[in-house]
């Protein structure tokens, strides 16, 4: 169900609010987000070392897995900006202030959500735009419709199954109280997973990757489709242009399993 418009302006107002926040101390906020592209810029230096000791990496060249990690790390970057915030669910619940949301008349993940957005990730997603951008100039793309369309919404659409990843894998704390742990091998372990052809991993992981966990959605197969190559692993052609579709199942998923576990919450007895 649709949310109010005067309830969305709420969630805008306090979103507003923590930005402003943030921006208030600029030389804190830049020294944050220079951090953060610091150690995204890390990650993409660890590749380019790799290449100098390899021509491919799981059949594909340097710039093809810059392809690759560009999409995840925009895709990471952006699911981090907006649920980012769902990872504090245990500490919410284990200190009661879940208990208040419960009692305000809005949403509890619209809550969560807007309760603190950290704009120094956007460091991340700079990184991550500046080499997805490099792979498509420096990469013999043949550029049609269908491309454009790919290259344009394959970084939304990998935040979105991210973010739905980040929300079901967080929601194990209704049931665990400290679940963090849990969450973040799905989490962040999917950040360096995404980063890297699936070629490159064992055939259960690989598995994992496509039909339990959807990380292979979130760059690997949208980069299949921009490339026009076929999968080294002989898999479906259709699967590289299913990322939307596994996006909507993993938020009806994820809506799902929120619901549930707000449902069944009693609270932590403190």
């Amino acid at each position: 169900m649709a949310e109010p418009a005067g309830t969305i302006a709420i969630y805008q107002g306090i979103v507003a609010s923590r930005l402003r926040s943030q921006l208030a101390y600029r030389t804190s906020f830049w020294l944050d987000l220079i951090a953060q592209a610091f150690g995204q810029t890390i990650e993409l230096l660890a590749i380019m070392v790799v290449f100098t000791q390899v021509s491919t990496l799981g059949g594909f060249t340097a710039a093809e897995v810059v392809l690759i990690f560009g999409l995840a790390s925009c895709a990471f970057g952006l699911a981090d900006l907006c649920v980012g915030q769902v990872e504090k669910l245990p500490e919410y619940i284990r200190t009661g202030e879940f208990d208040v949301m419960l009692l305000r008349p809005l949403g509890t993940l619209p809550q969560l959500l807007s309760a603190d957005v950290a704009l120094k990730r956007v460091g991340r997603i700079g990184v991550g735009l500046v080499a997805y951008g490099w792979a498509l100039t420096r990469l013999d793309l043949a550029w049609t419709p269908l491309t454009v369309l790919v290259a344009v919404t394959a970084p939304l659409v990998g935040a979105v199954i991210l973010g739905a990843l980040w929300v079901a894998a967080n929601a194990v704390s209704f049931w665990v109280v400290d679940g963090r742990e849990v969450a973040n091998a799905v989490t962040y372990g999917s950040n360096f997973t995404t980063s890297y052809p699936i070629t490159v991993y064992g055939p259960w992981l690989r598995r994992l990757m496509c039909y339990a966990v959807p990380g292979a959605f979130v760059a690997y197969f949208p980069a299949l489709a921009l490339l026009d190559r076929p999968d080294p692993l002989g898999l479906p052609e259709a699967l590289r242009y299913a990322a939307p579709l596994i996006a909507v199942l993993a938020v009806v998923g994820a809506g799902t399993i929120w619901r549930l576990g707000v449902r069944h919450y009693q609270g932590t007895g403190s």
